[in-house]
């Protein structure tokens, strides 16, 4: 059962606020509603360009400067910036103890498939992170983004970080899961249409096969160990739950964290809802065991 704060948080919203009929610039005014902008006063953020990207250093008290997460944001391919993820960031860098990378890849549709992954890996190697020291994370989104970049890595023989951490992470164009196709509850930041919608601004004509755009259809053999974090009526859900499975047949070490009564996005409510907080928790371990 949910908790009190949970279903207070959750009070605030329509059922379902996301239409898939919405044209561009309603989905986008709707993004940018429900991402907070800003950061604390106690946070450090450093602005830089990397490979022609804007980029942005965030540190918080508890950071371990040596500890990186290279984070991808979310926002559905067409929406959100640095500012609307600084806060997102902040709870990353405190719960895992780390610097935290973000950066503003080229939004859907400007730019589409396999532009945003190209940008990804550019400011990867222009960043000159120590790969045994960092972690390739991403939300929403960004989480397939991430794994997908990781591929492409070693795919070329290049150095991997050191783990992977997928927070509600889309991994499915086609969204065919079975929470995708039978609804568990009541998500309404995200539902099976409307996410198929978002790939094909960001895939335009190319094909949603593609195993770096869909990462559930990727080879996971040499990956190094995966961290997926999804909540149990998130549509996404069984994105995580078929790629841990695909994961553990290659021989990928995974772990597979199922957050009951968690919505889209529940990481990012740590310090709002219980559940988020403990979420937020174990991603922080999970970090903290393969970069310590």
């Amino acid at each position: 059962m949910a908790s009190p704060e949970l279903e207070k948080f959750l009070s605030r919203f329509p059922q379902s606020m996301m239409d898939a009929d919405d044209p561009l610039e309603t989905v986008i005014a709707k993004m940018d509603a429900i991402h907070p902008r800003g950061h604390r006063e106690t946070s450090t953020v450093e602005h830089v360009e990397l490979a022609g990207v804007p980029s942005a250093w965030l540190s918080t008290p508890e950071s371990d400067p040596s500890r990186t997460i290279f984070f991808v944001h979310g926002g559905a391919f067409v929406s959100t910036g640095l500012d609307q993820y600084y806060s997102y960031a902040e709870s990353v860098a405190t719960f895992c103890q780390a610097r935290v990378l973000i950066f503003a890849y080229t939004l859907a549709p400007e730019l589409r498939f396999p532009g945003q992954l190209d940008q990804t890996l550019a400011v990867w190697h222009a960043a000159e992170i120590d790969p045994s020291r960092s972690v390739f994370m991403g939300d929403s989104c960004g989480g397939g983004i991430a794994l997908a970049a990781m591929c492409r890595l070693r795919d070329a023989g290049s150095a991997l970080p050191a783990c992977y951490a997928g927070l509600t992470p889309w991994l499915d164009a086609r969204q065919e899961g079975d929470a995708a196709c039978h609804p568990r509850g009541v998500d309404p930041f995200v539902n099976a249409p409307w996410i198929r919608a978002r790939f094909r601004d960001y895939a335009g004509d190319h094909s949603l096969d593609d195993p770096l755009l869909s990462p559930i259809e990727a080879d996971l053999r040499g990956l190094p160990p995966l961290y997926l974090g999804v909540g149990h009526v998130d549509t996404v859900c069984d994105d995580a739950t078929r790629l841990a499975a695909r994961a553990g047949r290659a021989g990928v070490e995974v772990q597979l964290d199922l957050c009951a009564d968690g919505i889209h996005g529940i990481h990012g409510l740590a310090g709002i809802c219980p559940e988020a907080t403990a979420a937020m928790l174990r991603v922080g371990e999970f970090v903290r065991r393969y970069v310590p």
